[in-house]
């Protein structure tokens, strides 16, 4: 009385995969809508990364706006004041700035 009674697997393949349907329907829509964006939106960051030049303004991660006095394949000399450089990792930049958008340092 205690052991449940065994039935036969009468239901086809068909059933199996209806089963599976709505899990395969979400993955699909995560992918469209978060996954896939974020990877657009980080393949245009490594472009605009690669492409900063010596002159060009930049604008860093942590905020600070400057202009690009020397470049190199990891860190990048940014001039954020008359006089003033720093040195940032070229990862570190959030932003490239259109020209003239810095008045003066």
């Amino acid at each position: 009385m205690f052991i449940p009674q065994a039935f036969a697997n009468t239901g086809s393949a068909a059933f199996d995969i209806m089963q599976f349907l709505p899990m395969i329907v979400i993955f699909i829509l995560f992918w469209f809508l978060l996954v896939r964006p974020q990877q657009k939106k980080m393949k245009e960051h490594q472009k605009m990364l690669s492409e900063i030049l010596k002159g060009d303004e930049v604008v860093t991660q942590g905020g600070i706006i400057g202009r690009v006095t020397k470049c190199g394949d990891q860190y990048l000399t940014v001039e954020i004041a008359n006089g003033v450089e720093i040195n940032v990792q070229r990862g570190a930049v959030g932003a490239k700035l259109e020209k003239g958008t810095i008045k003066s340092l």
